[in-house]
């Protein structure tokens, strides 16, 4: 497990340049479920495989509402999620309360990065072992971010991170140029084809183990006037059944063989 004892803390470097708790901590994003995401000129979705620890337990929420205009999806430890996305929700209230206004996107995602780097330069702290992905609009449209336990964030067309997301993010790269152009409808059933790409074969989407969550502008504009924003959406449950029919009537099979990755101990989702 050790590595020459340059894996003990966060703050010491191997002879390589690598700081092996932070590859730690990404090997846990990468025992979670698989989450995708998406953004068209108008939209942002987020699309999210749930796991239940075993068969007497629910299904572990992967999508969480921060603000009417902001969301995130998590691959990871849950509860390393829940301690940034209640950060997130308060720094959402504070602007509102100060400035009067929503905050941007790009902002709050860089006030999380910059929470989760300090924790590498502290003895005493250890990374975040879990990644998001952050949708929002703003006034500059929407926006979909990536969070990574080293505390780096980068704005993306399309990402998927989790267990199997290899399978997920081909699919996304082989129709990256359509997803541009997407309405709301069209976006959700891209994200659904694109998280059934990376189940195993005997596994199946479901109302009860997949989850969306949808942000927007409207498609239309009034002359001098914005266009209204539609607020995040979390569709769970039943409400599944729909999206689920619709985006998987004309889909293709899942590619690829193997388990889904499950994982160890710790409690990833």
């Amino acid at each position: 497990m050790f590595r020459n004892n340059y894996d003990n803390d966060t703050i010491t470097f191997s002879p390589q340049g690598r700081i092996f708790q932070i590859e730690y901590a990404s090997e846990a994003v990468k025992q979670g479920s698989v989450t995708v995401g998406l953004c068209s000129k108008t939209h942002v979705v987020l699309v999210a495989l749930k796991r239940n620890a075993e068969d007497l337990s629910s299904y572990q929420k992967k999508i969480i509402a921060i603000d009417t205009h902001l969301g995130l999806a998590l691959a990871g430890l849950a509860s390393d999620a829940r301690v940034l996305s209640n950060f997130m929700k308060r720094q959402a209230l504070s602007s509102k309360m100060t400035y009067g206004r929503p905050i941007p996107i790009e902002r709050i995602v860089d006030q999380i990065g910059n929470r989760a780097q300090s924790n590498t330069q502290n003895y005493s702290n250890r990374p975040y072992g879990v990644g998001l992905l952050v949708a929002g609009v703003d006034d500059t449209g929407p926006h979909l971010f990536e969070f990574q336990p080293s505390g780096m964030t980068q704005e993306m067309a399309a990402c998927a991170i989790g267990a199997r997301s290899q399978m997920a993010r081909t699919y996304l790269e082989r129709n990256l140029d359509k997803f541009v152009d997407c309405g709301r409808e069209e976006l959700v059933a891209h994200g659904l084809r694109a998280l059934k790409e990376s189940l195993s074969q005997d596994k199946e989407l479901t109302v009860e183990n997949a989850s969306v969550g949808v942000v927007g502008i409207g498609e239309g504009k009034e002359a001098g006037k914005k266009r209204k924003m539609e607020a995040f959406r979390l569709y769970d449950g039943e409400e599944m059944g729909p999206l689920l029919e619709k985006a998987l009537e004309g889909g293709s099979k899942p590619e690829g063989e193997g388990g889904e990755g499950q994982g160890d101990s710790m409690d990833t989702s």
